[in-house]
């Protein structure tokens, strides 16, 4: 049971809103300092300025019993950084200006951590009762409010690539005009076809637009429509536009252009 628990904390994902545990062993602290996902003060001194992306501290030494004030550090914090596992890498501050600090204290907290001790959970108020027969057997009742108060929320970053290839009849090309696709689905798109920084995304969403030439096909009634009204035959393009997966979404926080053009590396065959 206890290599299982263990194995379980293993596997634990970084809460939205960490809480330490109130029962503990007296470890919390040094596991948090020494896991590495905090950012320890090298020199003691008094904090002058904090930021969300940094920490300035100013070094005091004592020389002939009077402090000295020394040299400024800057501590970079880590906001928003999509790891391996998807999951969201952000440090918190937990210092406020004008505090005095000293060597080996914890600046700003890691992922896993509230001020400064390992938290991997959280506090629930738990019940061992009967329930109408709601939590027959291993079945269990959660109150509203975990799913309101984001007790277990957990934020993912997940990453979409979409490649611009050159096929046997022609290249694929990213672009805002897409057949048949209306300008309400493209109302977040810029004017390369590509989703802007901010937006908010859900499923079946367009990330990037993109057509790719098609052979040549009998027309349908609709084509020859337009080709009567407009005297011109239809785009000979299909939509393999990149979008959202189901029951994935969020916010767009990126957004990264890779072109030969302009001297990237890609792989055999794609130019974007």
């Amino acid at each position: 049971r206890s290599l299982m628990g263990a194995n379980m904390q293993r596997q634990a994902v970084p809460l939205l809103k960490p809480d330490a545990p109130l029962v503990g062993t007296g470890m919390e602290y040094v596991s948090g300092k020494d896991s590495g996902a905090a950012v320890i003060c090298k020199h003691e001194g008094i904090v002058e300025r904090v930021q969300a992306k940094e920490v300035r501290v100013r070094r005091i030494s004592e020389v002939d019993g009077k402090e000295v004030e020394g040299d400024l550090d800057r501590y970079r914090l880590q906001k928003f950084i999509r790891s391996n596992q998807e999951s969201c890498y952000n440090q918190r501050r937990i210092v406020s200006k004008g505090d005095r600090v000293t060597k080996g204290e914890i600046l700003p907290d890691g992922p896993p951590m509230d001020m400064g001790e390992l938290a991997l959970g959280q506090n629930p108020l738990v019940a061992f009762m009967t329930w109408d027969g709601y939590n027959y057997e291993d079945a269990i009742i959660m109150s509203e409010r975990l799913v309101k108060d984001d007790v277990y929320t957990s934020i993912h970053i997940e990453e979409y690539e979409s490649e611009a290839r050159d096929t046997k009849l022609g290249p694929e090309e990213i672009t805002r005009d897409i057949p048949n696709v209306g300008e309400d689905a493209l109302r977040d798109l810029d004017d390369r076809g590509i989703i802007r920084v901010g937006a908010e995304v859900s499923d079946g969403d367009l990330l990037v637009g993109k057509v790719t030439p098609k052979g040549v096909t009998e027309l349908s009634a609709e084509e020859r429509l337009l080709h009567a009204i407009f005297g011109e035959k239809a785009r000979e393009v299909r939509d393999t536009s990149l979008r959202v997966p189901h029951g994935a979404g969020g916010i767009v926080l990126d957004v990264k252009i890779f072109n030969r053009e302009d001297g990237d590396e890609l792989p055999p065959g794609v130019n974007q």
